[in-house]
């Protein structure tokens, strides 16, 4: 499958039902510290939105309500490959897509055939406090020949000016959060991404 090389990254549905009719064809839904019920009341209508707007959804962690709500593809950070169960993750037939940031865990990721892998933070991002420096465009390249034809996904401190130097070096998606969600016009952002990405 090819996925889109745009990847935004949004919080709650509401983020979908504005910007999927832009164009968006692939999307995460990263819920954070909400109750299961919520939860599986977000996964379930991101899940309907996306089908209606022929976009890939993406759960963040949420492994086992992806299963139950019929969600093909799951992302999984480096914490939540220790709590999830990667058999059962792999025979429900689950895409999983991993966060990276040095070369243990993108060993420990390799031996886990993911279906793409993110490196990151290539940018300094103040989405969340992180032990890692920024890895710079050079890492970029070095990961995607480490990674082959698995795609590779750059993610932290993403920009629309900034994607094209991440593409070239080697990312085969670009994902963005903070650079739409605190945007003065997101919609607007939205479709500088997608022009600088198609």
């Amino acid at each position: 499958m090819n996925l889109d090389r745009f990847y935004p990254i949004f919080d709650h549905t509401d983020w979908l039902e504005r910007m999927l009719p832009l164009g968006i064809k692939l999307v995460q839904l990263r819920i954070k510290d909400q109750p299961d019920e919520v939860v599986r009341e977000q996964i379930a209508k991101g899940r309907d939105l996306c089908a209606e707007y022929g976009c890939v959804l993406v759960i963040n962690d949420y492994w086992q309500a992806a299963i139950d709500l019929g969600v093909e593809w799951i992302h999984l950070g480096q914490e939540d490959l220790d709590d999830a169960d990667l058999t059962a993750i792999r025979k429900a037939g689950l895409k999983l897509g991993v966060s990276t940031h040095d070369d243990d865990e993108l060993e420990r990721v390799l031996a886990m055939n993911p279906d793409y892998v993110a490196l990151g933070p290539v940018y300094p991002t103040i989405l969340k406090k992180m032990k890692w420096h920024q890895q710079g465009l050079p890492r970029v390249t070095e990961w995607k020949e480490r990674v082959g034809d698995i795609p590779l996904v750059g993610i932290g401190g993403m920009s629309v000016e900034r994607a094209p130097g991440v593409l070239e070096a080697g990312a085969d998606i670009v994902s963005a959060v903070t650079d739409i969600t605190l945007n003065d016009d997101p919609e607007g952002r939205v479709h500088e991404w997608i022009e600088a990405t198609r």
